[in-house]
């Protein structure tokens, strides 16, 4: 058994120490590589993420992308926030897709398949993988990022 000693000026340490704990920096796409969802981030935050992730884009030759959400309503509507905002991501038929609870959704850019199925105990956010034609270039997985991201 462990016994603590408390003297003078160990609860003003303590407490110091407590409040100077600093929420995790999220600076840089590899910032996000070990978590299990999306962090919430401040309008710096998403402008710096998206510049990063947009030069990774717009060097490959197309992407995938999963969606961890709450309902397929909700990760459809993500996928869609991205469509709206780079032309050349687009996908059909989104109106077949239905899951019930929460949802894991994947798209493919190069063959507009897009396949939904509930998944339960995921966490929630966008997850981009960029794909490359050449076999020599490896493909790169970034997020998990929030589902508005892209709105």
């Amino acid at each position: 058994m462990c016994q603590l000693h408390c003297g003078p000026g160990t609860e003003e340490l303590l407490v110091k120490n407590f409040l100077d704990i600093k929420p995790m920096e999220i600076n840089k796409l590899v910032d996000l590589n070990n978590l299990r969802t999306a962090p919430q981030l401040s309008n710096r935050q998403e402008k710096k993420l998206l510049e990063e992730l947009e030069a990774k884009i717009f060097n490959a030759d197309w992407v995938t992308i999963g969606i961890m959400a709450r309902s397929d309503n909700e990760a459809i509507e993500s996928l869609q926030s991205i469509s709206k905002k780079y032309s050349s991501i687009k996908f059909g038929n989104l109106g077949s897709l239905h899951a019930d609870g929460g949802v894991f959704l994947k798209a493919n850019q190069k063959t507009s398949n897009v396949f939904v199925r509930s998944e339960n105990g995921l966490g929630e956010g966008i997850l981009i993988t960029c794909q490359y034609d050449e076999d020599a270039k490896e493909s790169n997985t970034f997020g998990p990022l929030p589902l508005d991201f892209f709105t």
